[in-house]
Parts: C-alpha cells; structure tokens; sequence
C-alpha cells in the first residue's frame, strides 16, 4: 500500500512540478499526453534525488520524505503558478496529406504501437536483469548496493571496482532502490519497468509536442520512425541508461521549442528545461556534456541576438539563460555534492599527460572520424535503409524551414552538434583501446542523440 501511495505522490509532485511552467489550452489530448509523459520521467529523476539525500541525511521514512516534497510542491504551485494558460501557434504546421493518406498513416500508426509494445514485453521476460553487461554490472550493481548495503551503501562507488564506474550519477540505480525500500525486497521486475517506462514517455513525449505545435501528421511521423528504429527498443528494455538520457535531452529541446512558440512569453517553460537539463545530467556523464552544451549555445545566440543578426526571432535573452540555469541549479548542487563528496574517480580524465599526447595524434581523428561515419549509415540496425540517412535525404529532398528563424531550434542544433563533438573529444583522449570503445558504446550516443533528432527534423517539415 506504501508503494502506490508512493507511486501516486511521486506522479503528483511532478505535475505540480510542470505545471508550474503553466497550463496548456486549446490541444487537450496532446496537452494530456505531453503532460503524463514528461512527469513520469521527471517523477522518476525526483525520486532518484528524495532517495539519494535521505540515503545522506539518514532518513529511513521515505513516504515522510516522499509527503514532504509533495507537501512543499503544492505550496510552490498555490504560490506561483502562473494563471494564463499556454497556446501555440500552429501557422506553420505540417499541411494535411489527402485523406486516404493520412488515413493509412494513423492505420500504420497504431500497430506500430503495438508491436513495439510486444517486443518490449518479450525482451523484458527473456532479459529480466537486463540485456548487456553495463546493465547488471553498473546500474542494477549499484542499485543493490543503495537498497542492501546498509551504512556501507558507499562501497558502491570504491576505486576496487573501477569496471563499474564509481563516477556515473545515480538517477536510474537510486530510484530502483527508491521503490524496493517501499517495496521491501529488490524485485527485478522494478529497473526493467523504470526504462520501459523512460521508452513510452519518449515516444509520448515527441509525438505530444509535435502535435502541439505542427499538427497530427509531423507528430505521427516522427513518432513512427522513433518507434521504427529497432535500437531505440532494444535499448528500451536492455536496462541501460541511454534512453533515459535521450528523454531528457528530447524534454530539454521540446521545452525551449514549446516556449519560443507559446504565446505567454514567460521562462516558466525555460526554467523547466533546466530542469530536465539537470536531470539528464544526473542520469548519466553525457548529460553534463549536454547540459554545458544547451547552455553555451543559450549564451552564443543571446549575443548575436545582440548584434541584431538578420533573420533571428525574438525571444532570445540574458533573462531566458537565468531562467534555465535557475531552473537547473537545485539538482546541479545534489549532482555537484555527489561528484565531489560520493562518487568514486572517472577513468577517462586520470591521465592529463597522456590525454594530451593523444588530441595530436593524426590517426586517432581519422579513426573516429570513420567510425562515426560508418555509424551514420548502420545505426539503428534498421533492415533496409537506415533512418539516419533517410531522414537526411529528406532533409534535402523537400522544404525544411518552418523554424529556421527559431532562436530554440537554433540552440538545440547548436547544442546537439557540439554534444557530438563533446563525444568525439571523448574517444580522442580515451585511456580504453580506441576501436573498443568506439565498437561498444559508439552506437548507443547515437541513439541518445537519435529523439531529439527526429523531432527537430519534423518541427521544421514542410512540404
């Protein structure tokens, strides 16, 4: 009974939560389904975070934990929520396809759907522990350690098991061990159903907001080839934290994107993608990365907005920066307590010397430079033509400019270009075998990457 009391106060505090950023009208399934699928995933990340400040403070009542910041999220909402309700501008929405085409779209749509809904469930009972070594030997490893170790719960992040990377943040393993504490036992079944849970918001995620703000067709579309893509399921179920992280990069984008085109110019919906930016960060290393990213790409366009470039739409400012980092710093405190405080040490920056030794290095730019080549025609391990360049053929196949005058569109292509760069660096000054590290990871910051991708690609479709 714990557990669904649990459950359901972690569901309402991140919707009070988001609706701080205020209200949507006028769409209200889509609005619904943007809604639940953004809370789930950020109900989760407030669970992590309850957990891992208990766990330090030596709470042992989590419910009472869990009352508290429902209790203090409800007072924030009567306090400041803002009273317009949100509405979009659809000028520039995806026209209609002819009836009989949109037709055997959403008739495509739904079994799609399904389908991925049953490969998910057979995954989840033939893997129950996960499907790959980084799920039991890093996430749920740690996961159990939280839950069963008692006052040595920090033997987790001990130097003697460096294989498990000491250093990785602990959304995904502390809210596992969030819902075993209600629970009483470490069932399997609860980090399984956490990422498939992280795999629907995504896909939920991305087809709300484009029907928000470009109509059902984009919104099914793009949902279509996120669902189509092999990987991102596989992945879905695998118990990584890799889809986890390309939620919150997606919720961080859609966010900027819903604000820039939302007709109450507040930076409540900013200071929410800070969140999810923190978020993503305290879900895996990457998100760090990505997190510095969106925000220098903030900060670049706030000063050519400046200087008057040519075609930038306002909205653009030093004020929507404050919002997002304000709405990020909560989160980056517990993420910067545990990084300095917790966690064990990375491996990939022990070498300073050797690192820089290797960034002159000719052949390892070459080598990554093939790599992430060769990636972009064989990601997703699609069957016939990879999304990644079909998507591309499109790209320059028919108009795509709807947003190009966008300051958030802007920023996100900004932000997820020097993220990849951010990964390239990475395998540059890696102490691993290069064509290792490349072969086993290489693939799945794709697929990070792969959500907000898609959604950027159908925000601007036109034909």
């Amino acid at each position: 009974m714990s557990l669904v009391a649990a459950i359901l106060l972690g569901f309402a505090s991140s919707f009070l939560l988001l609706r701080l950023g205020g209200s949507i009208k006028g769409q209200p399934v889509a609005s619904a389904i943007f809604e639940c699928s953004l809370a789930a995933g950020v109900g989760i990340g407030i669970w992590s975070v309850v957990y891992f400040i208990a766990r330090i403070a030596g709470i042992h009542h989590l419910l009472l934990a869990d009352v508290a910041v429902f209790l203090a999220l409800v007072i924030a909402y009567v306090l400041f929520r803002p009273r317009p309700a949100v509405a979009f501008n659809l000028a520039a929405a995806v026209p209609g396809m002819p009836q009989w085409l949109e037709r055997m779209l959403a008739i495509a749509f739904l079994p799609a759907l399904a389908a991925a809904l049953y490969s998910v469930v057979v995954r989840t009972l033939a893997y129950p522990h996960g499907d790959g070594w980084d799920a039991f030997s890093i996430w749920n490893l740690r996961a159990r350690f939280l839950f069963l170790g008692g006052e040595q719960w920090r033997d987790t992040f001990s130097p003697q098991i460096p294989w498990s990377h000491p250093d990785y943040p602990l959304l995904i393993p502390a809210s596992a061990a969030h819902f075993w504490t209600l629970l009483g036992r470490d069932d399997v079944r609860v980090p399984a159903a956490i990422t498939v849970v992280f795999t629907f918001a995504t896909i939920g995620l991305l087809f709300s907001t484009l029907h928000m703000l470009r109509g059902r067709t984009a919104a099914m579309l793009g949902s279509l080839t996120l669902v189509a893509t092999p990987a991102f399921i596989e992945q879905g179920t695998a118990q990584y934290a890799d889809v986890p992280l390309s939620f919150f990069f997606l919720a961080v984008i859609a966010l900027l994107c819903l604000s820039d085109e939302s007709s109450a110019k507040h930076g409540n919906f900013v200071a929410l993608a800070g969140l999810a930016a923190a978020f993503s960060a305290w879900t895996k290393n990457e998100g760090l990365l990505f997190l510095a990213a969106i925000f220098a790409a903030q900060i670049l366009m706030t000063i050519l907005y400046r200087r008057k470039i040519s075609g930038m739409q306002p909205g653009t400012s030093w004020r929507s920066c404050v919002y997002f980092f304000a709405g990020a710093l909560p989160f980056l405190l517990v993420l910067f307590y545990f990084k300095h405080a917790v966690a064990g040490p990375g491996d990939l920056f022990a070498s300073g010397s050797s690192a820089m030794r290797k960034l002159v290095e000719p052949a390892r730019y070459w080598a990554v430079l093939q790599w992430f080549v060769k990636d972009f025609f064989r990601f997703g391990r699609w069957l016939l033509v990879p999304g990644t360049v079909l998507l591309a053929g499109l790209f320059f196949a028919v108009k795509n400019g709807a947003s190009e005058r966008s300051s958030a569109v802007r920023i996100s292509r900004i932000a997820l270009t020097l993220t990849l760069a951010g990964y390239a660096a990475i395998y540059l000054i890696t102490p691993r075998d290069l064509y290792w590290h490349l072969r086993f990871s290489s693939d799945r910051l794709f697929l990070q990457l792969w959500p907000s991708a898609i959604f950027l690609f159908f925000l601007g479709w036109q034909r």
